[in-house]
């Protein structure tokens, strides 16, 4: 189970810091317009954001499972945050993302400004939860 730890803990890193600079460098090589607001870079980014929310929510409900009574205090409020921070982000992203693609392309309920500045938390949050919990899956491993 350590090396699957590990694994998993450098990929949430990985994502981590592609979603947090590609976040911070998309205003410096594209240019927003109405027909295309974001680069095209966020389709690839999307699917790696995706795949660390629900990386998060598994290995976030077996820390948090593990977190009980016999457990610290701030290691119980720290497995919790993770848990439910990743599951915030991840209605947050889902919600989004199906609202933008071809699923959810009859669904006007929010303009595209709401779309954005859900896009702009969601790619703030998501970097500092994967980032967390990878950096603890790999302190985890290296004890074990």
């Amino acid at each position: 189970m350590g090396a699957l730890k590990r694994v998993i803990g450098i990929v949430l890193i990985l994502i981590a810091a592609i979603v947090a600079i590609h976040t911070v460098i998309e205003p410096v090589y594209h240019t927003s317009s109405d027909a295309q607001p974001y680069s095209s870079a966020w389709d690839w980014i999307n699917w790696l954001s995706a795949i660390s929310i629900i990386l998060g929510l598994i290995f976030g409900y077996i820390r948090m499972s593990g977190a009980g009574e016999s457990s610290s205090g701030p290691e119980f409020i720290a497995a919790n945050a993770l848990f439910y921070g990743f599951l915030f982000a991840g209605i947050l992203f889902f919600w989004n993302w199906f609202g933008i693609s071809s699923i959810g392309q009859d669904f006007t309920a929010v303009s595209a400004d709401v779309r954005s500045l859900v896009w702009i938390i969601f790619d703030a949050i998501n970097p500092l939860l994967s980032g967390a919990l990878g950096a603890h899956l790999l302190r985890s491993s290296a004890s074990e």
